[in-house]
Protein backbone atom coordinates (compact mmCIF):
# COMPACT_ATOMS: atom_id res chain seq x y z
CA UNK A 1 0.00 0.00 0.00
CA UNK A 2 1.32 3.53 -0.96
CA UNK A 3 1.54 4.89 2.42
CA UNK A 4 3.90 8.28 0.76
CA UNK A 5 3.71 10.48 -2.33
CA UNK A 6 7.33 11.71 -0.81
CA UNK A 7 9.67 11.76 1.53
CA UNK A 8 12.37 14.79 1.75
CA UNK A 9 14.70 14.17 4.31
CA UNK A 10 17.19 17.43 5.32
CA UNK A 11 19.93 18.27 7.53
CA UNK A 12 22.10 21.49 8.05
CA UNK A 13 26.08 21.47 9.23
CA UNK A 14 27.00 24.67 11.07
CA UNK A 15 30.14 25.98 9.73
CA UNK A 16 32.74 23.93 11.92
CA UNK A 17 30.24 20.98 12.43
CA UNK A 18 31.47 17.14 11.50
CA UNK A 19 30.05 16.66 8.02
CA UNK A 20 31.56 13.19 8.01
CA UNK A 21 29.53 12.40 11.41
CA UNK A 22 25.75 14.19 9.83
CA UNK A 23 26.26 12.32 6.34
CA UNK A 24 27.13 8.80 8.45
CA UNK A 25 23.75 9.29 10.64
CA UNK A 26 22.05 10.67 7.00
CA UNK A 27 22.72 7.34 5.33
CA UNK A 28 22.32 5.72 8.55
CA UNK A 29 18.20 6.57 8.34
CA UNK A 30 18.15 4.74 5.24
CA UNK A 31 17.37 1.15 4.43
CA UNK A 32 19.10 0.73 1.36
CA UNK A 33 22.48 2.08 -0.74
CA UNK A 34 21.62 5.31 -2.13
CA UNK A 35 24.17 4.93 -4.85
CA UNK A 36 22.38 1.56 -5.94
CA UNK A 37 19.48 3.18 -5.94
CA UNK A 38 20.54 5.99 -8.21
CA UNK A 39 19.35 8.87 -4.89
CA UNK A 40 22.02 11.06 -4.94
CA UNK A 41 22.20 13.51 -1.71
CA UNK A 42 21.63 17.30 -2.53
CA UNK A 43 24.00 19.77 -1.05
CA UNK A 44 24.01 23.02 -1.12
CA UNK A 45 25.10 26.22 0.94
CA UNK A 46 23.48 28.78 2.78
CA UNK A 47 24.79 32.17 4.15
CA UNK A 48 23.58 32.33 7.89
CA UNK A 49 24.19 35.39 10.39
CA UNK A 50 28.07 36.81 10.41
CA UNK A 51 28.65 35.08 7.19
CA UNK A 52 28.54 31.84 8.62
CA UNK A 53 27.97 28.92 5.80
CA UNK A 54 25.89 26.39 6.31
CA UNK A 55 26.04 23.29 4.33
CA UNK A 56 21.95 21.60 3.57
CA UNK A 57 21.92 17.95 2.64
CA UNK A 58 18.92 16.78 1.67
CA UNK A 59 17.37 13.40 0.11
CA UNK A 60 14.07 13.35 -1.38
CA UNK A 61 12.36 10.03 -1.95
CA UNK A 62 9.74 9.77 -4.59
CA UNK A 63 9.50 6.16 -5.37
CA UNK A 64 6.74 3.91 -3.79
CA UNK A 65 9.32 0.76 -3.25
CA UNK A 66 11.95 3.55 -1.13
CA UNK A 67 9.21 5.58 0.51
CA UNK A 68 7.73 2.32 2.10
CA UNK A 69 11.20 0.88 3.12
CA UNK A 70 12.00 3.96 4.87
CA UNK A 71 8.90 4.26 6.54
CA UNK A 72 8.88 0.63 7.73
CA UNK A 73 12.86 0.95 8.77
CA UNK A 74 11.68 4.22 10.46
CA UNK A 75 8.83 2.35 12.59
CA UNK A 76 11.11 -0.51 13.64
CA UNK A 77 13.91 2.07 14.82
CA UNK A 78 11.16 4.23 16.90
CA UNK A 79 10.40 2.83 20.55
CA UNK A 80 7.17 2.08 21.56
CA UNK A 81 6.66 5.31 23.65
CA UNK A 82 7.88 7.29 20.16
CA UNK A 83 5.60 5.73 18.11
CA UNK A 84 2.48 6.57 20.73
CA UNK A 85 3.68 10.11 21.21
CA UNK A 86 3.58 10.73 17.26
CA UNK A 87 0.32 9.16 16.80
CA UNK A 88 -1.10 11.44 19.65
CA UNK A 89 0.75 14.10 18.41
CA UNK A 90 -0.04 13.19 14.53
CA UNK A 91 -2.54 16.72 14.24
CA UNK A 92 -0.30 19.05 14.94
CA UNK A 93 2.35 17.71 12.82
CA UNK A 94 0.10 17.34 9.80
CA UNK A 95 -0.86 20.13 7.57
CA UNK A 96 -3.35 21.08 5.25
CA UNK A 97 -1.43 19.74 2.09
CA UNK A 98 -1.08 16.41 3.61
CA UNK A 99 2.63 16.94 4.97
CA UNK A 100 3.03 15.28 7.99
CA UNK A 101 6.94 16.32 9.69
CA UNK A 102 9.09 14.41 12.24
CA UNK A 103 12.32 16.20 14.02
CA UNK A 104 14.91 13.91 15.30
CA UNK A 105 17.72 15.39 17.28
CA UNK A 106 20.85 15.25 15.42
CA UNK A 107 22.81 15.04 18.59
CA UNK A 108 20.82 11.96 19.76
CA UNK A 109 21.20 10.14 16.37
CA UNK A 110 24.88 11.25 16.02
CA UNK A 111 26.45 10.41 19.26
CA UNK A 112 23.74 7.75 20.53
CA UNK A 113 22.22 6.07 16.95
CA UNK A 114 18.80 6.61 18.35
CA UNK A 115 15.74 8.01 17.16
CA UNK A 116 14.36 11.01 19.61
CA UNK A 117 11.79 13.59 18.83
CA UNK A 118 12.19 16.95 19.46
CA UNK A 119 11.15 20.46 18.61
CA UNK A 120 14.74 22.12 18.44
CA UNK A 121 16.40 23.05 15.42
CA UNK A 122 19.26 21.40 15.71
CA UNK A 123 17.84 18.28 14.03
CA UNK A 124 17.11 15.89 10.61
CA UNK A 125 14.06 17.08 9.55
CA UNK A 126 11.92 14.42 7.61
CA UNK A 127 8.75 15.91 5.67
CA UNK A 128 6.45 12.93 4.23
CA UNK A 129 3.80 14.19 1.94
CA UNK A 130 0.80 11.93 2.87
CA UNK A 131 -0.87 9.80 -0.12
CA UNK A 132 -4.46 10.79 1.23
CA UNK A 133 -7.18 10.41 -1.13
CA UNK A 134 -9.14 12.17 -1.69
CA UNK A 135 -5.82 15.27 -0.23
CA UNK A 136 -7.76 16.22 2.72
CA UNK A 137 -6.01 16.53 6.11
CA UNK A 138 -8.68 13.96 7.85
CA UNK A 139 -7.67 11.33 5.14
CA UNK A 140 -4.23 11.56 6.07
CA UNK A 141 -4.63 11.79 10.05
CA UNK A 142 -6.19 8.43 8.92
CA UNK A 143 -3.17 7.18 7.46
CA UNK A 144 -1.03 8.44 9.79
CA UNK A 145 -2.69 6.72 12.77
CA UNK A 146 -3.19 3.53 11.31
CA UNK A 147 0.17 3.12 10.12
CA UNK A 148 1.86 3.87 14.08
CA UNK A 149 -1.11 2.38 15.33
CA UNK A 150 -0.02 -0.82 13.88
CA UNK A 151 3.59 -0.66 15.04
CA UNK A 152 3.13 -0.31 18.93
Amino acid sequence: MKIANSIKITVFVKEGGSEVKVKQALLGLLPFDLEKEKIEIKQSTATGFNEKKTKIFEILLTKERHTNMFLENLKNNLSKETKELIFRQAESRTDDGCNFFLRFSKDKLINEKKLWLTDQGNCFHIKINIAAFPKKKENALRIINSFFDSGM
